[in-house]
């Protein structure tokens, strides 16, 4: 059994096991007889509301999203060949924002589930703007820093006309566009998650399909051109696909921060491999535990004081030692080489 394997059932396994604990974390207090009833009782009982319509979405919502922003961030990393490179670097988070922002600060987040859908669609808008933008530069730039680079800048305006509109918008719509910002997995209700885990699945699996270009563009680009791979194309669709996983999960759950630029680190440490046919699966594993986890410590009245705290008040404490290390160690990291 090759170390990978053994990396993907570890983890599986601890997910199936913290899944149950989940349940019984959160404000009102349950036992486990309790949650085990709440799966038989009418839809109206609150114990079914709780865990069924509560709980049990925000913690499916946090394996998929930890999943594809893993997995996100890996073909990022594997693309742009640079162990910092991330869905957020990339300015497609901030993109996302941005349009929430113009949905929030410009028509007053719109009430009700319209107010919803505005968002979701505002988030959607704004990541493929950034998108279109990054894949119509990677078909005229070659060099994958400059690229890198780009999306970084296009970051950087974004941010500064989230900030115009700040300036200018009453402050309930920039009390509410902040909180979203905080990022949280409890967004997704029991009728939201269906579309939200179909789409997360389709994108998942294609992002597999891409295992065997990832490996190619591992031994550089000219290698890459010299095997018959058009650098470009598959670039572009890699960057296609990476950029609708983090589309997709800002748009529901906030931009969460620090996920898909950690993981695929910790992924490659555990499985001693850089070869993606391996690599990628044992990837989207461990981001769906880092999910999990994140999504645990945001609602355990312990941390939390019985209410919940943002994920991105979580997520820089796991990251932070780990980009420290990537940075301490990039001479002994041989990743891309």
């Amino acid at each position: 059994m090759n170390k990978s394997l053994k990396v993907c059932l570890i983890v599986s396994a601890v997910i199936i096991l913290l899944l149950p604990l989940g349940l019984l974390l959160g404000s009102v207090s349950l036992l486990i007889g309790d949650v085990w009833q709440s799966f038989f009782m009418p839809k109206d009982s609150l114990e079914h509301f709780i865990v069924c319509e509560t709980r049990l979405p925000a913690l499916i919502t946090s394996i998929l999203a930890g999943a594809a922003l893993s997995s996100a961030g890996l073909m990022m990393q594997t693309s742009f060949s640079n162990p910092l490179a991330g869905p957020s670097i990339m300015g497609i988070s901030t993109g996302s924002s941005l349009g929430v922002a113009l949905v929030m600060m410009l028509f007053g987040g719109i009430a009700g589930a319209l107010g919803r859908f505005a968002i979701i669609g505002g988030a959607f808008i704004g990541a493929s703007a950034v998108l279109f933008i990054l894949l119509f530069f990677s078909s005229v730039v070659r060099s994958s820093d400059a690229l890198l680079i780009i999306g970084i800048l296009i970051g950087y305006l974004s941010s500064s006309a989230i900030s115009i509109l700040n300036y200018f918008s009453v402050s309930e719509s920039v009390h509410s566009f902040v909180l979203w910002g905080l990022g949280t997995f409890n967004n997704v209700d029991s009728d939201s998650l269906p579309l939200f885990a179909l789409f997360c699945l389709i994108l998942l699996f294609v992002s597999l399909l891409y295992a065997k270009s990832l490996n190619v563009l591992l031994f550089g680009t000219a290698y890459a051109e010299s095997a018959g791979m058009s650098v470009k194309k598959a670039r572009s669709g890699i960057l296609l696909v990476a950029g609708a996983l983090t589309a997709l999960v800002t748009a529901y759950c906030g931009p969460i921060g620090f996920i898909g630029l950690i993981v695929p680190h910790v992924s490659r440490m555990l499985t001693g491999t850089s070869n993606h046919l391996r690599l990628m699966p044992a990837n989207m594993l461990v981001g769906a535990l880092t999910g999990l986890v994140c999504q645990m410590i945001s609602v355990a009245p312990t941390f939390s004081y019985g209410g919940m705290l943002p994920v991105n008040a979580i997520t820089p404490v796991l990251g932070v030692p780990v980009i420290l290390y990537v940075i301490l160690n990039r001479r002994k990291i041989l990743y891309f080489n």
